[in-house]
């Protein structure tokens, strides 16, 4: 009856992937985290997209619900947030022409139009895998304040030997707060009880006071 529950068990946890979160053996240090997991087709996705971007030159940070994703959250997903710097147009042609090798616009045909009538304007663009919409990347140039800190703070994961760079931590977890939803809420939850006691609590509290979540941190996340 035991190794039947046990059994039962496993199959649970690798239908519901929580089994790579309970294996996960995360390497933390300031600059890098590193971990092996089984990769998902979300994973494969934005792996190769932000391989491009580093092929080509183009600095990036991935913020938002994949960064939760990445490191075993249970949910799906259909788009992945992604702040790239802002390039002029020869350096964006240059990007765009790599990308369309493998991935398609979505919401703008052409790469002029890309460039000046959505990221210029502070627009998005978002980009599929060729013949798919979903999953997507969501693409923009950074905006607000929070937004330029994010990219020039960013933090490299290594998984598998891959690369992908992602919001600082100490920010995420008071973003996903501010954001305020159910879903949200549970992606700061699982974040900060994976490195509680690795990040920064002083800087993450900072963030929590600018956003103002500091009563969602007491409340959600003793």
């Amino acid at each position: 009856m035991r190794v039947r529950a046990i059994k039962e068990l496993a199959l649970y946890l690798k239908e519901t992937n929580l089994i790579q979160v309970i294996n996960m053996d995360i390497k933390f240090t300031k600059d890098t985290i590193e971990f092996e997991k089984e990769f998902s087709s979300l994973d494969n996705f934005a792996l190769d997209f932000v391989s491009i971007l580093d092929r080509v030159g183009i600095k990036y940070v991935v913020i938002s619900g994949y960064v939760s994703i990445l490191f075993g959250r249970n949910r799906t997903s259909e788009d992945i947030d992604l702040i790239a710097q802002k390039t002029d147009f020869a350096k964006f042609s240059a990007l765009w022409n790599e990308i369309s090798k493998e991935f398609e616009c979505v919401n703008a045909s052409a790469k002029e139009d890309a460039y000046k009538g959505y990221l210029l304007t502070g627009h998005a663009l978002r980009f599929s895998r060729k013949g798919e919409f979903i999953p997507n990347i969501e693409f923009k140039f950074p905006k607000a304040e929070l937004d330029f800190w994010t990219l020039n703070n960013s933090k490299k994961v290594i998984v598998n030997h891959k690369s992908i760079l992602i919001s600082p931590l100490e920010l995420q977890i008071p973003f996903k707060l501010f954001l305020g939803s159910e879903k949200d809420i549970e992606d700061a939850r699982h974040l900060y009880g994976l490195f509680k006691g690795k990040i920064n609590t002083n800087l993450m509290m900072e963030f929590c006071r600018k956003l103002k979540v500091e009563g969602a941190f007491r409340r959600y996340l003793p």
